[in-house]
Protein backbone atom coordinates (compact mmCIF):
# COMPACT_ATOMS: atom_id res chain seq x y z
CA UNK A 1 0.00 0.00 0.00
CA UNK A 2 1.47 3.37 -1.00
CA UNK A 3 0.69 6.90 -1.58
CA UNK A 4 -1.17 7.72 -4.69
CA UNK A 5 -1.82 10.62 -6.42
CA UNK A 6 -4.36 11.13 -9.74
CA UNK A 7 -2.97 13.49 -11.72
CA UNK A 8 -5.85 15.25 -14.14
CA UNK A 9 -5.29 18.11 -16.46
CA UNK A 10 -8.35 21.04 -16.40
CA UNK A 11 -8.93 23.04 -19.36
CA UNK A 12 -12.70 25.01 -19.17
CA UNK A 13 -13.66 22.04 -17.31
CA UNK A 14 -16.62 23.77 -15.27
CA UNK A 15 -18.99 21.85 -16.27
CA UNK A 16 -17.76 18.62 -15.35
CA UNK A 17 -15.91 19.10 -12.43
CA UNK A 18 -18.10 18.53 -10.24
CA UNK A 19 -18.83 15.37 -10.82
CA UNK A 20 -15.50 14.42 -11.99
CA UNK A 21 -14.93 15.16 -8.49
CA UNK A 22 -17.64 13.14 -6.73
CA UNK A 23 -16.62 9.71 -8.65
CA UNK A 24 -12.92 10.11 -7.98
CA UNK A 25 -13.20 10.46 -4.19
CA UNK A 26 -15.83 7.64 -3.61
CA UNK A 27 -13.50 5.29 -5.64
CA UNK A 28 -10.14 6.93 -3.45
CA UNK A 29 -12.30 6.30 -0.23
CA UNK A 30 -13.19 2.61 -1.19
CA UNK A 31 -9.46 1.89 -1.93
CA UNK A 32 -8.57 3.72 1.19
CA UNK A 33 -11.16 1.40 3.51
CA UNK A 34 -9.82 -1.83 1.77
CA UNK A 35 -6.26 -1.08 2.35
CA UNK A 36 -5.45 -0.56 -1.36
CA UNK A 37 -3.65 2.58 -0.95
CA UNK A 38 -2.91 4.90 1.89
CA UNK A 39 -5.10 7.51 3.50
CA UNK A 40 -2.85 10.76 2.36
CA UNK A 41 -3.56 9.46 -1.14
CA UNK A 42 -4.34 12.86 -3.08
CA UNK A 43 -6.24 13.81 -6.59
CA UNK A 44 -4.03 17.06 -7.91
CA UNK A 45 -6.19 18.81 -10.81
CA UNK A 46 -3.86 21.06 -12.39
CA UNK A 47 -5.79 24.33 -14.32
CA UNK A 48 -3.77 24.74 -17.56
CA UNK A 49 -5.33 28.62 -18.02
CA UNK A 50 -8.62 28.11 -18.06
CA UNK A 51 -11.35 31.22 -19.25
CA UNK A 52 -13.89 29.96 -16.53
CA UNK A 53 -14.59 28.79 -12.98
CA UNK A 54 -12.00 26.04 -13.31
CA UNK A 55 -9.75 27.16 -10.74
CA UNK A 56 -12.05 28.38 -8.48
CA UNK A 57 -14.19 24.81 -8.29
CA UNK A 58 -10.65 23.67 -7.69
CA UNK A 59 -9.70 25.91 -4.62
CA UNK A 60 -13.51 25.28 -3.22
CA UNK A 61 -12.90 21.40 -3.94
CA UNK A 62 -10.09 21.88 -1.26
CA UNK A 63 -11.01 23.60 1.22
CA UNK A 64 -13.95 21.02 1.48
CA UNK A 65 -11.78 18.25 1.51
CA UNK A 66 -7.87 18.26 1.68
CA UNK A 67 -8.37 15.03 -0.64
CA UNK A 68 -8.24 17.45 -3.17
CA UNK A 69 -5.07 19.48 -4.68
CA UNK A 70 -4.91 22.04 -7.14
CA UNK A 71 -1.36 23.29 -9.35
CA UNK A 72 -2.48 26.83 -11.26
CA UNK A 73 -0.14 26.99 -14.53
CA UNK A 74 0.69 30.56 -14.98
CA UNK A 75 -1.46 30.66 -18.78
CA UNK A 76 -2.44 27.83 -21.24
CA UNK A 77 0.53 25.98 -21.51
CA UNK A 78 -1.41 22.87 -23.51
CA UNK A 79 -2.45 19.28 -22.21
CA UNK A 80 0.76 17.25 -22.25
CA UNK A 81 3.00 20.40 -20.47
CA UNK A 82 -0.02 20.80 -17.88
CA UNK A 83 0.12 16.76 -17.25
CA UNK A 84 4.04 16.88 -17.44
CA UNK A 85 3.77 19.52 -14.81
CA UNK A 86 1.26 17.86 -12.60
CA UNK A 87 3.50 14.73 -12.86
CA UNK A 88 6.46 16.08 -12.11
CA UNK A 89 5.04 18.05 -9.04
CA UNK A 90 3.36 14.15 -7.74
CA UNK A 91 6.74 12.94 -8.43
CA UNK A 92 8.35 13.80 -4.76
CA UNK A 93 5.45 12.97 -3.37
CA UNK A 94 3.94 10.19 -4.06
CA UNK A 95 4.94 6.02 -4.87
CA UNK A 96 2.87 6.02 -8.09
CA UNK A 97 1.19 8.63 -10.08
CA UNK A 98 -2.08 7.73 -12.57
CA UNK A 99 -3.06 10.43 -15.37
CA UNK A 100 -6.12 10.82 -16.54
CA UNK A 101 -8.27 13.41 -18.46
CA UNK A 102 -11.06 15.13 -16.38
CA UNK A 103 -14.01 14.72 -18.87
CA UNK A 104 -15.09 10.88 -17.44
CA UNK A 105 -14.25 8.91 -20.92
CA UNK A 106 -11.82 7.43 -18.79
CA UNK A 107 -13.06 4.42 -16.52
CA UNK A 108 -12.18 5.62 -12.86
CA UNK A 109 -12.99 1.83 -12.23
CA UNK A 110 -9.88 0.67 -14.17
CA UNK A 111 -7.49 2.86 -11.54
CA UNK A 112 -8.14 -0.12 -8.84
CA UNK A 113 -6.40 -2.60 -11.54
CA UNK A 114 -3.43 -0.85 -12.40
CA UNK A 115 -2.89 -0.02 -8.24
CA UNK A 116 -3.58 -3.88 -8.48
CA UNK A 117 -0.45 -4.81 -10.91
CA UNK A 118 1.67 -1.74 -8.97
CA UNK A 119 1.07 -3.09 -5.19
CA UNK A 120 1.01 -6.86 -6.28
CA UNK A 121 3.13 -7.68 -10.02
CA UNK A 122 5.53 -4.30 -9.39
CA UNK A 123 4.47 -2.91 -12.72
CA UNK A 124 6.21 0.64 -13.15
CA UNK A 125 4.32 1.57 -15.44
CA UNK A 126 0.48 0.63 -16.21
CA UNK A 127 -1.36 1.73 -19.43
CA UNK A 128 -4.88 1.95 -19.92
CA UNK A 129 -6.10 0.90 -22.86
CA UNK A 130 -9.62 0.84 -24.83
CA UNK A 131 -10.69 -2.60 -25.29
CA UNK A 132 -12.89 -1.05 -28.19
CA UNK A 133 -14.11 1.87 -30.21
CA UNK A 134 -17.57 1.07 -30.79
CA UNK A 135 -18.87 4.43 -29.68
CA UNK A 136 -16.72 6.44 -31.93
CA UNK A 137 -18.20 7.62 -35.41
CA UNK A 138 -16.55 5.82 -38.11
CA UNK A 139 -14.56 8.90 -39.14
CA UNK A 140 -13.21 8.82 -35.45
CA UNK A 141 -12.41 5.24 -35.34
CA UNK A 142 -10.63 5.23 -38.69
CA UNK A 143 -8.42 8.11 -38.03
CA UNK A 144 -7.84 7.13 -34.36
CA UNK A 145 -6.29 3.51 -35.26
CA UNK A 146 -4.94 4.68 -38.80
CA UNK A 147 -2.73 7.02 -36.69
CA UNK A 148 -1.82 4.52 -34.13
CA UNK A 149 -1.18 2.17 -37.41
CA UNK A 150 0.85 5.01 -39.10
CA UNK A 151 3.24 6.33 -36.16
CA UNK A 152 4.17 2.70 -34.95
CA UNK A 153 5.46 2.28 -38.97
CA UNK A 154 7.21 5.74 -38.62
CA UNK A 155 9.44 4.46 -35.50
CA UNK A 156 7.18 5.08 -32.71
CA UNK A 157 7.03 2.63 -29.78
CA UNK A 158 3.07 3.48 -29.00
CA UNK A 159 0.87 1.08 -26.96
CA UNK A 160 -2.35 0.73 -29.51
CA UNK A 161 -5.44 2.49 -28.48
CA UNK A 162 -3.68 3.94 -25.54
CA UNK A 163 -3.67 7.92 -24.60
CA UNK A 164 -2.64 9.28 -21.48
CA UNK A 165 -4.65 7.31 -18.62
CA UNK A 166 -1.67 5.57 -17.00
CA UNK A 167 0.14 4.59 -14.05
CA UNK A 168 3.65 5.46 -13.40
CA UNK A 169 5.85 4.60 -10.46
CA UNK A 170 8.06 6.96 -8.54
CA UNK A 171 10.90 5.56 -10.14
CA UNK A 172 9.37 5.89 -13.68
CA UNK A 173 8.57 9.60 -12.61
CA UNK A 174 11.81 10.21 -12.27
CA UNK A 175 13.33 8.42 -15.26
CA UNK A 176 10.66 10.85 -17.38
CA UNK A 177 11.72 13.91 -15.43
CA UNK A 178 15.37 12.97 -17.38
CA UNK A 179 13.63 13.42 -21.13
CA UNK A 180 14.23 17.16 -21.56
CA UNK A 181 12.27 17.77 -24.96
CA UNK A 182 10.02 20.72 -25.02
CA UNK A 183 7.97 18.89 -28.33
CA UNK A 184 6.28 16.85 -25.69
CA UNK A 185 4.38 13.82 -27.04
CA UNK A 186 4.08 11.24 -23.76
CA UNK A 187 2.57 8.60 -25.51
CA UNK A 188 5.88 7.88 -27.21
CA UNK A 189 8.08 8.83 -24.57
CA UNK A 190 6.77 6.89 -21.62
CA UNK A 191 7.39 3.70 -23.57
CA UNK A 192 11.23 4.57 -24.02
CA UNK A 193 11.79 4.49 -20.30
CA UNK A 194 11.31 1.06 -19.94
CA UNK A 195 10.72 -0.96 -16.69
CA UNK A 196 7.87 -3.35 -16.00
CA UNK A 197 4.93 -2.31 -18.13
CA UNK A 198 1.50 -4.02 -18.26
CA UNK A 199 -1.90 -3.12 -19.38
CA UNK A 200 -5.29 -2.90 -18.33
CA UNK A 201 -8.60 -2.94 -20.95
CA UNK A 202 -11.38 -0.61 -19.94
CA UNK A 203 -14.55 0.52 -22.01
CA UNK A 204 -14.01 4.60 -22.84
CA UNK A 205 -17.44 6.34 -21.88
CA UNK A 206 -18.62 9.57 -23.28
CA UNK A 207 -18.13 13.20 -22.41
CA UNK A 208 -20.25 13.66 -19.10
CA UNK A 209 -20.30 17.53 -19.94
CA UNK A 210 -18.88 20.14 -21.91
CA UNK A 211 -17.07 20.31 -25.93
CA UNK A 212 -14.19 18.26 -26.64
CA UNK A 213 -10.91 19.71 -26.42
CA UNK A 214 -9.76 18.17 -29.61
CA UNK A 215 -11.73 19.06 -32.76
CA UNK A 216 -10.21 18.05 -35.80
CA UNK A 217 -7.69 20.40 -36.45
CA UNK A 218 -6.12 19.76 -32.97
CA UNK A 219 -6.01 16.23 -33.36
CA UNK A 220 -4.23 16.69 -36.77
CA UNK A 221 -1.88 18.86 -35.38
CA UNK A 222 -1.33 16.88 -32.83
CA UNK A 223 -0.80 13.82 -34.63
CA UNK A 224 1.78 15.39 -36.56
CA UNK A 225 3.52 16.31 -33.25
CA UNK A 226 3.63 12.89 -31.80
CA UNK A 227 5.37 11.81 -35.25
CA UNK A 228 8.32 14.54 -36.15
CA UNK A 229 8.69 14.55 -32.40
CA UNK A 230 9.42 10.74 -31.87
CA UNK A 231 10.59 9.61 -35.91
CA UNK A 232 12.88 10.62 -38.18
CA UNK A 233 11.66 8.49 -40.98
CA UNK A 234 9.58 10.92 -43.02
CA UNK A 235 12.90 12.33 -43.82
CA UNK A 236 14.54 9.25 -44.39
CA UNK A 237 11.53 8.48 -46.64
CA UNK A 238 11.84 12.17 -48.52
CA UNK A 239 15.38 10.90 -49.51
CA UNK A 240 14.12 7.80 -50.67
CA UNK A 241 11.85 9.43 -52.95
CA UNK A 242 14.03 11.69 -54.36
CA UNK A 243 16.04 8.76 -55.10
CA UNK A 244 13.03 6.68 -57.05
CA UNK A 245 12.18 10.35 -59.02
CA UNK A 246 15.94 10.57 -59.80
CA UNK A 247 15.93 7.20 -61.20
CA UNK A 248 12.25 7.69 -63.30
CA UNK A 249 13.95 11.21 -64.41
CA UNK A 250 16.54 9.00 -65.74
CA UNK A 251 14.64 6.52 -67.69
CA UNK A 252 12.35 9.49 -68.72
CA UNK A 253 15.48 11.16 -70.07
CA UNK A 254 16.60 8.01 -72.30
CA UNK A 255 13.05 7.56 -73.29
CA UNK A 256 12.92 10.94 -75.08
CA UNK A 257 16.61 10.81 -76.54
CA UNK A 258 15.45 7.64 -77.88
CA UNK A 259 11.80 9.17 -79.26
CA UNK A 260 13.55 12.00 -80.74
CA UNK A 261 16.97 10.67 -82.60
CA UNK A 262 14.25 7.94 -84.46
CA UNK A 263 11.96 10.83 -85.01
CA UNK A 264 9.24 10.21 -83.08
CA UNK A 265 8.72 13.31 -80.92
CA UNK A 266 5.63 14.40 -80.53
CA UNK A 267 5.05 18.14 -79.07
CA UNK A 268 2.95 17.95 -76.33
CA UNK A 269 2.09 19.96 -73.26
CA UNK A 270 0.36 17.83 -70.91
CA UNK A 271 2.85 15.31 -69.61
CA UNK A 272 4.98 18.85 -69.25
CA UNK A 273 2.69 20.48 -67.08
CA UNK A 274 1.59 17.04 -65.15
CA UNK A 275 5.60 16.64 -64.35
CA UNK A 276 5.68 20.39 -63.67
CA UNK A 277 3.25 20.24 -60.83
CA UNK A 278 4.13 16.15 -59.92
CA UNK A 279 7.72 17.51 -58.92
CA UNK A 280 6.70 20.59 -57.83
CA UNK A 281 4.45 19.35 -55.52
CA UNK A 282 6.69 16.98 -53.79
CA UNK A 283 9.02 19.87 -53.49
CA UNK A 284 6.87 21.96 -51.32
CA UNK A 285 5.81 18.93 -49.22
CA UNK A 286 9.65 17.96 -48.50
CA UNK A 287 10.22 21.25 -47.60
CA UNK A 288 6.97 21.39 -45.52
CA UNK A 289 8.54 18.22 -43.59
CA UNK A 290 11.95 19.62 -43.50
CA UNK A 291 10.47 22.64 -42.14
CA UNK A 292 8.87 20.83 -39.53
CA UNK A 293 11.88 19.51 -37.90
CA UNK A 294 13.92 22.58 -38.05
CA UNK A 295 11.23 24.72 -36.44
CA UNK A 296 11.56 21.71 -33.44
CA UNK A 297 15.11 22.03 -33.35
CA UNK A 298 14.80 25.36 -33.10
CA UNK A 299 12.22 25.28 -30.11
CA UNK A 300 14.56 23.05 -28.51
CA UNK A 301 17.90 24.96 -28.79
CA UNK A 302 15.76 27.87 -27.17
CA UNK A 303 14.92 25.46 -23.90
CA UNK A 304 12.14 27.25 -22.72
CA UNK A 305 10.71 26.07 -19.98
CA UNK A 306 7.72 23.50 -20.31
CA UNK A 307 5.26 24.95 -17.88
CA UNK A 308 5.04 27.43 -15.42
CA UNK A 309 3.26 26.91 -11.62
CA UNK A 310 1.82 30.29 -10.51
CA UNK A 311 0.13 28.22 -7.16
CA UNK A 312 -0.48 25.33 -5.77
CA UNK A 313 -2.64 24.92 -2.96
CA UNK A 314 -2.35 21.59 -0.80
CA UNK A 315 -0.88 19.65 2.21
CA UNK A 316 1.18 22.29 3.97
CA UNK A 317 3.82 20.10 3.51
CA UNK A 318 3.10 19.35 -0.10
CA UNK A 319 3.62 22.59 -0.93
CA UNK A 320 6.56 22.99 1.16
CA UNK A 321 8.02 20.09 -0.62
CA UNK A 322 7.27 20.92 -3.96
CA UNK A 323 8.58 24.93 -3.45
CA UNK A 324 5.33 26.62 -5.01
CA UNK A 325 3.74 29.03 -3.08
CA UNK A 326 0.01 28.24 -1.39
CA UNK A 327 -1.47 31.33 -2.99
CA UNK A 328 -4.63 31.30 -5.24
Amino acid sequence: MGRLFCVIPCYNEQEVLPETSARILAKFKDLISRGKISEDSRVLFVNDGSKDSTWDIICRLHEENPLFQGLNLSKNMGHQNALLAGLMTAADLCDAAISMDADLQDDINAIEAMVDKFNNEDCDVVYGVRSARAKDSFFKRATAEGFYKLINRLGANTVYNHADYRLMSRRALMALSQFGEVNLFLRGIVPMIGFKSDVVYYERAERFAGESKYPLGKMISFAIEGVTSLSIKPIKMITSLGFFIFFVSIIVLIYSLVRHYTGHTIPGWTTTVLSVWAIGGLIMISLGIIGEYIGKIYLETKSRPRFIIESYVGDEEDVENSGYSCKR
